[in-house]
């Protein structure tokens, strides 16, 4: 795909995640697809993707990603995506309050969709505008 392909389908991509549509987020993402959570669970399928997502988009919470820079290189077919995102704390003190937390997704794309999503995180967040660090609350599992 060229630069402006990429970057379209980017857009249409990040519309569904405004919208809280699932089935519009799975629409670019190849069915051989593996995403890396920030906390380090990895996922491999789009149906094992779909079927992990479905909580997270029916109790969304009303979850913003603002996208800070973008960086496409053309050749390798890779994206590089800062967000910032807005949401209901799931933080154990903070359940519910409002949080800011920054990161970045790695897009790798295969015959025009995503087939592979690695996503970092800061290690901290923000509430009511006070940085918070990330705590160790348990082992790293599969979600």
């Amino acid at each position: 795909m060229q630069k402006a392909e990429i970057l379209n389908k980017i857009g249409e991509w990040l519309g569904a995640w405004d919208d809280h549509n699932l089935e519009g987020v799975m629409a670019l993402m190849h069915e051989d697809t593996i995403f890396e959570n920030w906390s380090g669970a990895i996922i491999t399928g789009k149906n094992n993707l779909q079927r992990i997502w479905v909580p997270w988009f029916i109790n969304h919470g009303n979850f913003r990603f603002f996208t800070e820079d973008i960086f496409v290189d053309e050749p390798e077919q890779k994206v590089l995506y800062r967000w910032r995102l807005e949401w209901p704390s799931q933080e154990r003190y903070f359940k519910g309050k409002h949080e800011v937390r920054r990161g970045v997704d790695v897009l790798y794309f295969k015959d025009g969709k995503i087939i592979k999503k690695l996503t970092y995180s800061k290690t901290t967040f923000q509430i009511d505008s006070m940085p918070f660090l990330l705590s160790v609350q348990r082992p790293i599992e599969a979600e």
